[in-house]
């Protein structure tokens, strides 16, 4: 017994040996990469490397940017794709100015609120062809491109082109993720014969061709981006989910044009974290952080139970008004500015207790879902934070014959109560889950950054700018740490918070900790996924190098030169 106790001691003692870092960073998984040119973070190493060849060979971050996320289009269909949305926030090295690009589709003009009332639809399904909305990522390129684009198109989509026609090694998480959307979505017209190999999804290490979206990324690179709305391929979008029963048009496709907007930020603690405005869920950010600063947190330490509290309050907070006023605002006039002043958040967190746990919140009041995250650095200077999606992984199940994509289910986050700000409407934003985030701090840039995932987003961006300014954490070690996910707040489709709803922790934090919250009524689960996939590049101002991180939760690599 003495002998089995002795040796069990000793494997105990090179276990934790082997997980210590000789640097000292035990918590992350690796060392930042460090380079001096350029920068690319993806979830999938195959597109890092494509927009690293895009930079060396004379395109800047914009050009890269768009490259990476044609072939993500390819090798990650579980989280995006030509069928979906996007949104980017660009800093312009010569202009010394960051621009926002808001790439989401609008619903069809045809398809009204009365259909759903007529036909006794309480909520937009997630499948098939009522969620579809126009898709705005070609765009959104298109845009991106003309404004601030060197490289030409076809130069940009030739990497994806021969990925898409010669074929890919499946890696693993999107190999995991591919047999899950299967499930669901294999039913579907076209799902077989286009993302299957002989009736199977592909395994780990299996190359996967996809003939049809080489076909598509051709067309593109031939005919230019604005053929995807306005030549025979948004003819045929529109054609086969009017067969199928769905209400988009090739006039919904010709009339669509992404928005350039103004990105909007609060100050932390020194830092200007930068977000998008909704239609987006971006300002929720701002919103917890403003209601996070006037505490100490870093006294707190990180995990600590204070810590994630605090957290999970404000979370709470915050979403409560993204149930109640995030919506297109093209179709709802809401301040804004108000919603993420730091005056309005004091007189939220009056609401706050730093013993207990809530049981729900009200929305405060105001005067008047898988995704892929990509960000690239140049050697200019530039930088493009981009967040790329169809919604619930793969879309919607509907795939337009031959083309090698599916399209988006975004429709399904519009509310069907008439007095909703986000209540559907023809020709309408609908609430938007994706948010790429950008830090400043004096006027220059500082990060670059995103995490995807639903409702996890805005809550890992904000852990992660607390880990990085609040608790010292170096930029890999900050994605690395086990993060929360809080589910169960109101949301935009109308669905109230009737309860705490349900802290989820990534394995990691202390139990001690675990039984502390749970006895000021936060209900805790632990599940294996949901805590999203971050990327990220810092520019270091006294070096003059970039950093970059890539988590393990994804498939992901960043790379430099």
């Amino acid at each position: 017994m003495k002998f089995a106790i002795l040796l069990l001691g000793l494997l105990t003692i090179q276990i934790s040996y082997a997980q210590d870092r000789i640097t000292g960073h035990a918590r992350s998984s690796r060392s930042e990469i460090i380079a001096n040119h350029g920068m690319a973070a993806t979830s999938h190493p195959l597109a890092t490397q494509v927009a690293i060849e895009i930079l060396r060979k004379g395109g800047n971050a914009i050009d890269a940017a768009i490259a990476a996320n044609a072939v993500l289009g390819v090798v990650e269909p579980t989280g995006c794709g030509i069928g979906g949305d996007l949104f980017a926030i660009i800093w312009d090295a010569q202009t010394d100015k960051l621009y926002g690009i808001n790439g989401s589709g609008r619903s069809p003009v045809n398809l009204t609120l009365d259909y759903f009332k007529r036909n006794n639809i309480k909520t937009i399904p997630s499948y098939g062809p009522l969620p579809v909305t126009v898709p705005g990522c070609v765009d959104a390129w298109s845009e991106m491109h003309e404004k601030f684009g060197r490289l030409p198109v076809e130069d940009l989509l030739r990497p994806a082109i021969q990925y898409a026609r010669d074929g890919f090694p499946v890696s693993e998480v999107v190999a995991y993720y591919w047999g899950v959307n299967a499930e669901r979505l294999n039913s579907y017209p076209g799902f077989i014969e286009t993302f299957t190999i002989r009736g199977q999804t592909p395994a780990k290490g299996e190359i996967f061709k996809n003939p049809g979206l080489a076909h598509t990324y051709q067309t593109l690179a031939r005919d230019g981006f604005r053929s995807f709305y306005e030549g025979p391929l948004a003819d045929m979008i529109a054609a086969f989910v009017q067969s199928q029963g769905g209400f988009l048009r090739k006039s919904d496709m010709m009339a669509h044009r992404s928005e350039w907007v103004e990105p909007l930020s609060t100050n932390y603690r020194g830092y200007d974290v930068w977000e998008l405005p909704p239609n987006g869920q971006g300002i929720a950010v701002l919103q917890m952080l403003n209601m996070i600063e006037p505490y100490d947190v870093r006294s707190m330490g990180f995990g600590s139970k204070d810590h994630l509290h605090l957290f999970i309050e404000a979370k709470k907070l915050a979403f409560e008004d993204r149930a109640k006023y995030y919506a297109d605002p093209a179709f709802s006039k809401v301040d804004v500015q108000s919603l993420i002043s730091k005056t309005y958040s004091a007189e939220r967190m009056k609401l706050f207790r730093p013993d207990k746990a809530s049981t729900n919140y009200p929305a405060g009041n105001i005067e008047s879902g898988n995704t892929i995250y990509l960000t690239v650095a140049d050697e200019e200077g530039n930088f493009v934070s981009l967040i790329q999606s169809n919604y619930r992984g793969m879309g919607s199940g509907m795939i337009p014959p031959g083309m090698g994509f599916m399209l988006q289910n975004r429709g399904e986050l519009f509310a069907l109560d008439d007095k909703h700000l986000n209540v559907y409407a023809p020709g309408k934003r609908p609430f938007h889950t994706i948010i790429p985030g950008f830090v400043t701090k004096n006027n220059k840039p500082w990060l670059s950054f995103g995490l995807m995932g639903g409702s996890m987003q805005p809550q890992g961006h904000v852990q992660i700018l607390m880990n990085l300014i609040d608790f010292g954490m170096n930029l890999q070690e900050a994605g690395d740490v086990p993060r929360i996910n809080h589910e169960g707040s109101s949301q935009p489709t109308g669905t109230k918070m009737t309860d705490s709803g349900w802290v989820n922790l990534e394995t990691g934090f202390d139990y001690q900790v675990i039984r502390e919250l749970m006895k000021m009524g936060h209900r805790i689960k632990f599940d294996v996924g949901g805590y999203g996939g971050y990327q990220a590049i810092m520019w270091d101002e006294v070096n003059k190098v970039y950093y970059g991180a890539s988590e393990f939760r994804k498939d992901g690599q960043a790379a430099g030169y």
